[in-house]
């Protein structure tokens, strides 16, 4: 039975930061891969690449300060880094759709929701006749009651929960193959966190596409993560299906970061700290192979 080719497979990517004080290793030697219709949890502290990883997909990272030191990016076969200007933007929103952890920050605040939908539908999709049907249409799919008059609404009409509501349906418009979901549920409380997540795991079954859900919290990836990557200064560290690395992790990070997580009717005990110092000690055989 011939096997499926990944849909995106990162080999052996390296990313530095060129700075007045010197050049920052932000991403050292990762590699992963992603099917179609899989979504994968790419966990770790701030700081420790999983942004930086996840925007080098499109090499969104302004050149310089960043620099591209080796690896691939493969989506569907073809190397993201060796494109040209017109082809990253084919890939852009339409291939490669992202999702960020503020939307009051992303969205444009003189600009409707509907402005915004439409634009991008626009630019990735210009076969479409009825826009503003469309625009309806994603509002509706991610949940948003009323889409019809709230499209007209401008960001800060709109609840934080409905803010990140409209940024994933302004992702889906473009119909992409793979969703950037970086920290997107951060700066919500915990109902609304987990009504985007419901969301995102429903949409993912009716769309079948892939998600690459980047976070620094273990304790919201079990429901819709089917594999999980850890990330530690720069490297991943720990991969396997996210039920296994929960149960059984294998590396000293990864079980400092599950221990982290608060267990509702646990005894009162401290609260658990990270050994940054001993961590970068552990050997490396602790490390598993990528997947």
């Amino acid at each position: 039975m011939k096997t499926e080719p990944p849909l995106l497979e990162i080999r052996n990517l390296s990313v530095d930061f060129r700075t007045e004080t010197g050049t920052v290793q932000a991403v050292r030697g990762v590699s992963l891969s992603l099917r179609a219709g899989e979504t994968m949890a790419v966990v770790g502290e701030s700081g420790s690449g999983k942004s930086v990883t996840g925007m080098a997909l499109t090499r969104l990272l302004p050149e310089p300060p960043a620099v591209y030191r080796s690896g691939e990016v493969l989506l569907s076969g073809r190397d993201v880094l060796k494109m040209s200007a017109a082809e990253l933007r084919a890939v852009r929103g339409r291939r490669i759709a992202y999702v960020f952890q503020e939307p009051s920050t992303s969205l444009n605040p003189v600009f409707t929701i509907r402005t915004q939908i439409a634009e991008a539908i626009r630019l990735h999709r210009p076969s479409v006749a009825d826009v503003d049907a469309e625009v309806v249409k994603y509002l509706d799919m991610v949940g948003i009651v009323d889409p019809a008059q709230r499209m007209h609404d401008y960001p800060h009409q709109l609840s934080g929960g409905m803010q990140q509501r409209a940024m994933i349906a302004m992702a889906l418009s473009s119909q992409p193959d793979l969703l950037v979901a970086d920290e997107p549920t951060t700066a919500l409380d915990v109902t609304i966190q987990a009504q985007i997540l419901d969301q995102m795991r429903d949409l993912k079954k009716r769309l079948n596409m892939a998600i690459l859900l980047i976070t620094h919290n273990f304790g919201i990836i079990g429901g819709i993560a089917e594999r999980v990557a850890v990330m530690f200064r720069g490297e991943v560290v720990e991969t396997g299906p996210t039920e296994e690395v929960l149960r059984r992790p294998q590396h000293p990070y990864t079980r400092a970061l599950i221990d982290c997580i608060p267990r509702l009717g646990a005894r009162k005990r401290r609260l658990s700290t990270i050994d940054h110092a001993a961590l970068a000690a552990a050997a490396v055989t602790e490390k598993k192979p990528a997947l």
